[in-house]
Order: structure tokens, then sequence, then C-alpha cells
């Protein structure tokens, strides 16, 4: 079972995984959590974590993923967090920078950092989903 806990992306990741035929085998949910508030609430991240590194962290993308496998019955979580755009970025965290996390049940959490191209707001979303697919699909060899 597969999870997926999305900031940036906003469900892409989630409904990519459903438009496949039988995905109800191995989908199990779906976290959108675009605020602050609600990594918190639906995850477990700590207020205090968001607060030292930010939404668009390592840290917080690890403490994502790790949220979605205590909140689902997963055994794979994906987490995704970043600045789509076209406003928002900064010197330190550029538009396109987007954290993943990837958690396995009995793992620890791997995270990587991804600076996508800032050609559109739709574009970094969507290279962003298409990354965080990859990496589940890399968890499952």
């Amino acid at each position: 079972m597969v999870a997926a806990a999305e900031s940036c992306t906003g469900g892409m990741i989630t409904a990519a995984l459903t438009d496949v035929p039988g995905s109800s085998a191995v989908v199990d949910r779906g976290f959108v959590t675009y605020t602050n508030e609600a990594k918190h609430e639906m995850l477990g991240v700590p207020t205090k974590l968001i607060d030292a590194h930010g939404a668009v962290s390592e840290e917080v993308a690890s403490a994502m993923a790790a949220g979605a496998l205590r909140h689902s019955r997963a055994e794979i979580a994906v987490s995704v967090t970043g600045i789509a755009g076209p406003t928002g970025g900064s010197a330190l965290k550029p538009v396109g920078l987007v954290w993943f996390g990837l958690a396995r049940r009995g793992s620890a959490v791997h995270t990587e950092k991804h600076i996508f191209a800032a050609k559109s707001r739709g574009f970094v979303r969507a290279e962003a989903a298409q990354k965080a697919l990859q990496l589940i699909l890399g968890a499952l060899d």
C-alpha cells in the first residue's frame, strides 16, 4: 500500500496513482497538506520544526513522509513540499525548490532535494509529481 503527503503538488500524485485501473489495491490514501496547520494536524509535523526550518525543508519533508506512514496503512509513503511559484522564492529557497521524502516501514526516511526550472507553476508541480512517482517506483524494486 502507498500513501502520499502533498503540499505544492496539491493532490497530483494521488490523482496520478488513482488514474490507474485497480489502484484501489495499492493506494491507501493521500494527504493534501498545503498549509502549515494541515501538516501539523493531519501528519503530526511539529510546528516547532516548521518554525525552525520552514515548510520547504528537508526536515519537514522527512516528517511529512513519516507522518503519512503513521496515519495510514501504507508500507511506502512519499512526501512533497516546495515552492512552485511564480512568487514565494528567495535566494536560499528559490522558486522551483522541492524537497521529497520517502518512508518505508522499518527503514529510515530518505530525502531528496531538487530545483526544477521555474518555467511555470504548472511545470514545477508536474515535475515534482513525476519525481515523486519515480521515487515510489524505485522503492518497489
